[in-house]
């Protein structure tokens, strides 16, 4: 009993990480401001998937909150929840790609 449960809570390993970050990064979910990554997203579930992702690089979450509802189609609003994190390391390889395929906004961002 307890082994199954040890593999229902097996952990990111940082290569798999970073390969979904980057991912993000491309997709414009995620973007760097500063010293945090911020991520926005429509899923709370994939906020999840980020905090894995940023604690299997050594970095931490610092806050998740919903900061607006966007329509969906023309009969459907959803919440969309901005995730920000700092990864410790300063010259981390993930803030290199995002200067190199990163925008300054993200996909939900009204300026764009």
């Amino acid at each position: 009993m307890l082994m199954q449960l040890e593999t229902k809570s097996a952990k990111m390993l940082p290569p798999q990480a970073e390969r979904k970050m980057r991912c993000w990064v491309r997709s414009r979910h995620l973007i760097c401001s500063g010293h945090f990554f911020i991520f926005e997203t429509v899923e709370y579930t994939t906020i999840e998937r980020f905090a894995e992702c940023v604690a299997a690089l050594g970095g931490t979450l610092i806050s998740v909150e919903p900061i607006n509802k966007i329509w969906m189609g023309a009969h459907r609003q959803v919440i969309l929840y901005q995730a920000k994190a700092s990864l410790h390391t300063p010259h981390h390889t993930l803030k290199q790609y995002w200067i190199k395929y990163g925008g300054f906004y993200t996909r939900f961002d009204e300026r764009c």
